[in-house]
């Protein structure tokens, strides 16, 4: 029986046990899946190992943490350096970013996005804008200082910070931090927040399982918007390949994913 866990400070709200024990329960796989609370993110080497997990996913605040804890890191995971999946090799840590794909696949009902605002500079930001400059849209980051903010300029991001911030017209506005996770708070000042959403056509929170405050003032302007659940799905299902060794086939992980979140 294979042991699976996702990392994270707070981690009890995740969905990520109830997503991924669906596809092993009905596909017979033998593992089983969990959460671990982790408020250190310099102790998930020795956590992962301690606990004898066979992979895992990484949630706020510890993804960049958990590229630190690889020894070794593919794919786009290593050209943005964060890591949101891990998977046991022969005793090796193997990183992966599962986020940047999951959201493209959760915004594609959008149609063709050719300009986005980002809120924040963590970890996800950092996946997300990468991706999003890859597929080539322009793309603005909005942080509360300019701590951080030297990543996302390098990667060609428009940067500000909430002292000198210029409004543009956007087609996505996305949240990536985790302010209305724990506390009913916006990402950054109700004056800001308010001419943001007054010039934007969509909008998206890479938190889910809760309408956030951003949700709420979106929706009474009545702007399409969307929660992180299907990014949520998109990444979840890419991680489980991963998982698995690509044993199990897409749709039916896809299939089984889906139906844990009518749970």
């Amino acid at each position: 029986m294979k042991l699976f866990a996702i990392f994270g400070d707070p981690v009890a709200h995740s969905r990520s046990p109830l997503m991924h024990n669906s596809v092993f329960k009905n596909l017979n796989y033998k593992a089983c899946y969990t959460r671990v609370h982790l408020k250190d993110g310099s102790k998930l080497r020795e956590t992962f190992f301690a606990l004898g997990l066979s992979g895992a996913n990484v949630t706020v605040p510890h993804k960049e943490s958990a590229y630190e804890a690889c020894d070794e890191v593919r794919g786009f995971a290593k050209k943005v350096g964060v890591v949101n999946t891990i998977v046991n090799e022969n005793g090796r840590l193997i990183g992966y970013n599962t986020d940047a794909d999951g959201f493209m696949f959760a915004i594609k009902e959008f149609g063709d996005i050719k300009n986005i605002l980002v809120l924040g500079a963590g970890g996800t930001a950092k996946a997300l804008c990468a991706r999003f400059i890859d597929a080539g849209i322009k793309v603005s980051v909005l942080n509360r200082s300019q701590n951080r903010l030297a990543y996302f300029k390098e990667l060609g991001c428009e940067c500000f910070t909430w002292d000198d911030f210029k409004i543009g017209k956007y087609d996505l506005v996305v949240n990536t931090t985790s302010a209305g996770l724990k506390e009913e708070i916006l990402p950054c000042p109700l004056e800001l927040i308010e001419k943001i959403l007054d010039n934007t056509s969509f909008v998206a929170d890479a938190i889910y399982g809760k309408v956030t405050p951003f949700l709420k003032l979106s929706k009474s302007k009545n702007i399409i918007c969307k929660d992180g659940a299907d990014m949520l799905l998109g990444q979840g299902v890419l991680a489980n390949e991963l998982f698995v060794n690509y044993e199990l086939k897409t749709l039916d992980i896809k299939n089984y994913m889906s139906k844990s979140f009518e749970l």
